[in-house]
């Protein structure tokens, strides 16, 4: 008998990440962009859609024209305060979800 191998509930830190790089993408904004536009750190912006960064997060709020909080509703309360501590656990890159699901498959 086959089976079909369903996938995990998805991690609402991935779908945050998703819709984040996709109103970039519609802005037309690199996270290089945003580094160079607000002074920070190369690499900060991108770090900042995987884990915590309170300057990164504000500099990419900044630049779609919105609020942290409204971005990061798992790193912020509704009020708009933030959420301490944060999970600093970081969200799986896409190899690193491939290979779950490919293991998962696998073992069936």
């Amino acid at each position: 008998m086959n089976q079909i191998a369903r996938p995990a509930k998805t991690d609402p830190r991935i779908e945050e990440q998703a819709a984040i790089k996709g109103r970039m993408l519609a802005k037309g904004l690199t996270a290089a962009e945003i580094d160079r536009r607000y002074n920070l750190t190369p690499g900060t912006a991108r770090n900042t859609l995987r884990e915590p960064n309170i300057k990164g997060e504000r500099a990419i709020a900044a630049a779609l024209g919105t609020k942290p909080h409204l971005l990061w509703r798992t790193r912020y309360r509704p009020s708009g305060q933030r959420r301490s501590p944060q999970d600093w656990s970081r969200v799986p890159t896409l190899a690193q979800r491939r290979n779950a699901v490919t293991e998962l498959t696998e073992a069936s």
